[in-house]
């Protein structure tokens, strides 16, 4: 996509704070663009490496009410159609809950949220750096990562078998990778 198309898009976008009112909405979206079928609509997909949940009411409303964090919520024409996590950690910021509706993935809208919220982290915490953990067998999604500035670290965490809110797995080999990005 050019510079041009890309700044349409972000144009197009509004963005604010989720409310509670916001947890069932931005649940149904989180669940349509990584789990089952829907989610094979876009190309985020995690359906053919994790089944079940991707996340709960109870994990959104969590992030909704901490303190220390924010679940940006992004709209285009009154819809909600993306959203992310943001998480003062002191020097740096966390970026997770990340996720665009399916249908509008590839378009640009991803990006414009990604650096929406590392403006965000810059400007309203001082953060100098964005962290972010991402499912290490996911080449495609670490590689789009890549080209935003964000770099491989090679520091692992174990995946959460047997916790089936974060999904049931279906393969033995999930593990995340902690990807840094220095915020200029």
């Amino acid at each position: 996509m050019d510079t041009a198309a890309t700044a349409a898009t972000a144009t197009a976008l509004s963005f604010r704070d989720a409310t509670v009112d916001d947890v069932d909405t931005l649940v149904a979206l989180i669940e349509s663009a990584y789990r089952g079928d829907a989610s094979r609509a876009g190309w985020t997909t995690e359906a053919d490496i994790l089944q079940g949940q991707r996340t709960d009411p109870r994990g959104v409303r969590e992030v909704v009410e901490s303190s220390g964090s924010r679940l940006l919520t992004v709209e285009r024409d009154g819809a909600v159609v993306a959203c992310c996590q943001l998480e003062h950690r002191g020097a740096h910021a966390y970026f997770g809950m990340f996720a665009v509706s399916p249908t509008l993935q590839g378009g640009g809208v991803g990006k414009a949220v990604i650096a929406e919220a590392e403006r965000l982290a810059r400007e309203e915490w001082g953060a100098t750096e964005m962290h972010m953990t991402v499912i290490s067998v996911r080449e495609d999604l670490i590689a789009w990562y890549e080209r935003r500035g964000y770099r491989r670290t090679g520091r692992m965490t174990p995946f959460p078998y047997g916790d089936e809110r974060f999904g049931i797995p279906q393969r033995d080999d999930l593990e995340f990778e902690l990807l840094v990005k220095e915020l200029a």
